[in-house]
């Protein structure tokens, strides 16, 4: 069980982290070779899963570590605001979908809504509940 869990977790994870490289590539990042011991020091030195802001030679730029440790995606700050844009877009599309099942699962809940008969029994008048002339034994079971 853990190591089903673990597999799942991981594969959540590099789904996550190959769709985040996809977004920030449409944005314009471009990607770069780490080719250098010190270029590798500082990429290992970066958040990963997280574009970073860095200044080089004076200028800012976006930096994301890929998965691959020897490449970098890298955009200026045009393509970031791209990539929120982009994120912000995703969200709002994946909140419309939500709000869509959710109201698919209560419409199909209400339309062939069986019957609900309500009793009470014992002597603290607990409620019985019978959907659709099962209640909760089987009597035929003999439970």
């Amino acid at each position: 069980m853990t190591a089903c869990q673990a597999t799942n977790t991981a594969n959540s994870n590099a789904i996550a982290t190959s769709q985040k490289e996809m977004l920030l590539s449409q944005a314009g990042f471009r990607s770069k070779t780490v080719t250098t011991p010190k270029q590798q020091q500082r990429v290992n030195q970066l958040t990963q899963n997280v574009v970073s802001a860095v200044k080089y030679q004076g200028k800012m730029f976006y930096v994301y570590p890929m998965a691959k440790k020897d490449q970098i995606l890298v955009g200026k700050q045009a393509q970031y605001d791209a990539h929120k844009q982009a994120l912000k877009a995703q969200q709002a599309n994946r909140q419309a979908q939500q709000t869509s099942q959710q109201a698919q699962q209560r419409e199909q809940m209400l339309e062939g809504s069986p019957d609900w008969v309500g009793e009470t029994a014992g002597p603290r008048h607990i409620v019985v509940e019978e959907y659709d002339g099962f209640g909760p034994l089987d009597p035929m079971q003999g439970d």
